[in-house]
Formats: structure tokens, sequence, C-alpha cells
């Protein structure tokens, strides 16, 4: 009786469906290559709503005529960078450097976004992205946004970082970058825990931010409630100065 479980239980774990792995990259290159062009190009950015630190934008291009068969398994797994966790952001992003045939990166310093405004200094950055993409590129997509004259002829696709395989890469390659940098800037600045929150708003980093101010690569021009609380505290103690 033992023996006849031992063997239905091994008929059962054989007729068992098989889990299958979960390729997003497949819809996401299907999306670029409907548009019947050899070369596409996507744009994105990382760190807009970051109250510390620079925006990274990056536009990758894509060789369509390239990308068949090994050539294109590494991007198999690729999605949105938001869906994806740190240690799957870094295994695609060396995917993405394997299999672009042009990468464009623009880092923003917080300085810069304080004076024009972050919404005027993420068009820009996008739009010289695309442009170091440009020729070779015939289809330039963007996530989201309408970049103005001054770009190259483009489309925007809203939540492209969820359709297209060029703006998918871009966005992996923007976090990337940008988290890198974060990392980097926590030696420099380390009582700000940068490692951690790479600069957005976090419970914590606000208690930092009241606690010792803000630092040099902040973004002072954003109106976070951290730097409201941290001015009434400075106003109660020159009132009872």
């Amino acid at each position: 009786m033992c023996a006849d479980g031992t063997r239905a239980s091994r008929r059962r774990a054989i007729l068992a469906p098989v889990a299958t792995v979960r390729r997003p990259g497949r819809k996401l290159l299907a999306f670029d290559r409907r548009l019947g062009v050899r070369f596409v190009a996507g744009a994105d950015e990382a760190g807009r709503g970051s109250l510390a630190g620079p925006l990274v934008t990056a536009g990758v291009l894509l060789d369509y005529e390239r990308l068949h068969d090994h050539a294109v398994r590494p991007l198999a797994l690729l999605n949105d960078s938001k869906q994806v966790d740190p240690a799957g952001r870094e295994q695609l992003f060396r995917a993405v450097v394997s299999c672009a045939t042009r990468i464009s990166v623009r880092v923003i310093p917080p300085a810069a976004i304080d004076r024009d405004g972050l919404h005027r200094s993420n068009l820009r950055g996008l739009r010289e992205a695309l442009a170091g993409l440009c020729p070779p590129a015939e289809a330039c997509l963007v996530d989201g946004f309408r970049l103005g004259p001054l770009a190259p002829e483009h489309q925007a696709v809203v939540d492209g970082d969820t359709k297209s395989a060029a703006i998918a890469a871009a966005s992996i390659v923007a976090k990337v970058v940008r988290d890198r940098t974060m990392r980097r800037l926590d030696a420099v600045f380390p009582r700000y825990d940068f490692a951690s929150h790479v600069g957005y708003i976090t419970p914590g980093h606000s208690a930092i931010v009241r606690r010792i101010g803000p630092s040099a690569i902040h973004r002072r021009s954003f109106e976070a409630r951290c730097y409201a609380e941290l001015e009434d505290e400075a106003a109660v103690a020159a009132a009872r100065a």
C-alpha cells in the first residue's frame, strides 16, 4: 500500500502543471516591433519626486533588426523599474547595456532643478537624452510627456514604461544610475542615510532634515513638510531668544 501511494504521488507530480516564468519583456518588445521600424528609442526619468539628489533622464536605442533569438533573450524579463526589486534592476541594467545599440544619460543636479523648476528640468533632460540617440532613431517614445518643438519628433506614451521595451529599458537605466549616485553621495553626506532612501521622502529622511537641516544636495525649492516644520521650529527658537 505504501508503494502504491508513492507511485500515485509520483504520477501526480508528473501531471501537475509546471509553473511558468513570467516574461513581461515579450509584450514590451512586441509593442515596439509593431511600430514597423528598425531603430526605436525610448526615454524615461528617475528621481522626479525625490527631495534630495539629482534628476536622471535616460534614453535607450534598440535595433530591432538585430534583436532576434539569443541576442534578445536577456530582455525577456524586462519590466518597468518600479515593478522590479533593486537586485533585479541591476541584472536588467546589465541586460540593457548588452542589448542596446546606444544609451544616453543626463544627470540634472539639485541646483539646476531649484533654478529652472522640476518640470522644465525634466523636459530638458528627456529632450537631451533623446537627442543623443538621433540619428539613427526612427521612432522616439517618451513615458507620458510631450517634450515640445525643440525635441526630436516623438510620441508620448501614457504608462509607457509598462508598454514599450525601449521606454522600460530607459527607466531601468535611469533608476540604476540614480540609485548608484545616491549610494556614492551617502559617503559624502553620511548623516542623511541616502543609501537607504536614495533621497525620497520617508519618515526617517524627514526626521533627519528636521533635526539637522537640509544638505547641499537637497532641493530647496520643494514645498516639503519637513522644511516647513524646520522653519517653524526656527521661528519659535527666534521668538524665545
